[in-house]
Parts: C-alpha cells; structure tokens; sequence
C-alpha cells in the first residue's frame, strides 16, 4: 500500500470499528431494529469506500508497475489476481 494511501485507510477503519462497536452497544440496550439496520448500512457503506480505496492504490501501485514492467510472469500474474478478486465480488 502506498505511503499517502495507508493513513486514510487505517483512519476509516479506525472509525469503522468504532462504528461497529456502537451497534453492539445499540443491540446490548435493546435499541429499535430500524435503528439498528440503519447503522449496519453505513458500515457497509463505509467498508465499501475503504475498499474502493484499497483497489484503487493496488490497480495505481501494484498492477500499473507489472503492467509497464518487463516481467511477462509479473504481469499475468497480477492480472488472475485481479479478474479473480473480481470474480469474488461479483458473487
């Protein structure tokens, strides 16, 4: 992960586990069903834009460098990892 990038993400994970923290609170006292589906939501949400993060730094840093690098193993390599990330996601 790139230097710039890694503060952000531990940042938003950081606050994600407060989060999630609260909503173990929340169920603990009993709180409104509604309340507490709202608050799982946005830590979906905010889990979904650390990883938007995290995909973005490793398509700039990791698949860019084998892509314009002259490792042809490298590159493929980087490549399966990625369509298979993807396929992963889309399940």
């Amino acid at each position: 992960m790139q230097t710039e990038t890694k503060p952000k993400v531990l940042n938003r994970l950081n606050r994600i586990e407060g989060q999630v923290r609260g909503i173990a609170r929340m169920v603990e006292e009993d709180r409104y069903c509604v309340e507490v589906l709202t608050q799982l939501q946005a830590v979906r949400a905010a889990l979904l834009r650390v990883e938007s993060e995290v995909l973005k730094d490793h398509l700039d840093h990791c698949v860019m460098g084998a892509m314009t690098g002259d490792d042809l193993s490298d590159r493929k390599a980087k490549a399966t990892e990625l369509i298979n990330l993807l396929g992963r996601a889309s399940r």
